[in-house]
């Protein structure tokens, strides 16, 4: 019991520097981060770029991170809150109050324009399993299932949901736009399936 009781009250002594230390850090790699990714493009800076430019070691990055994706996914994630706050709390037809039909079709266009102003940072943390399937991504399905589900879909859920979301990754819109459709000519492909999915 004594030893314990000596060890306790350790963290709460250091717990404070530890913290200044990690959000200094954090700050700084997001900055050097954001910085590097408008100059070069995300595809061409390295963990290696990041940890220097901010002046601290790759283990940092990868203690404040876990991992390069989990740093891409960081920096996108205030725009990515102000998305989600538009389709779950927002005006409709995009937010709640229009029909399932006519929110599915809003959110679908919403977010090939975001996919497509966010390509870059999405593509990369795509690239990890860790965060391709968790976090927005996990809340992105579960959106997308109910509006489903509300418009009296039938047959597996989950299964069409991720049918219909595969027309919102972020490399198939950016190959599609290259070979000439435009966002609106995706936003109609979507608006024709989720149709058909919503049995109408």
């Amino acid at each position: 019991m004594s030893a314990p009781e000596r060890i306790a009250p350790l963290p709460v002594v250091d717990a404070p520097q530890e913290r200044g230390d990690a959000a200094r850090n954090r700050t700084l790699l997001l900055e050097a981060a954001r910085r590097l990714i408008a100059e070069r493009g995300a595809g061409a800076v390295s963990t290696d770029d990041i940890a220097a430019a901010a002046g601290v070691g790759k283990g940092t990055l990868f203690r404040r991170f876990g991992s390069r994706a989990g740093l891409m996914m960081v920096l996108l994630d205030e725009n990515e809150k102000a998305h989600q706050q538009a389709f779950m709390f927002g005006p409709p037809p995009l937010g709640p109050g229009a029909a399932p039909l006519d929110r599915l079709v809003a959110y679908g266009r919403a977010r090939l324009t975001f996919v497509h102003d966010h390509h870059a940072l999405l593509s990369d943390a795509g690239r990890d399993p860790q965060t391709r399937f968790s976090g927005p991504a996990a809340l992105h399905h579960a959106h997308v299932r109910m509006l489903l589900q509300t418009a009296d879909t039938t047959g597996d859920l989950d299964a069409q949901t991720t049918a219909l979301t595969a027309l919102l990754d972020a490399d198939y819109v950016e190959h599609r736009l290259a070979e000439g459709a435009t966002l609106d000519d995706l936003g109609a492909a979507w608006e024709g399936v989720a149709t058909k999915l919503c049995g109408r």
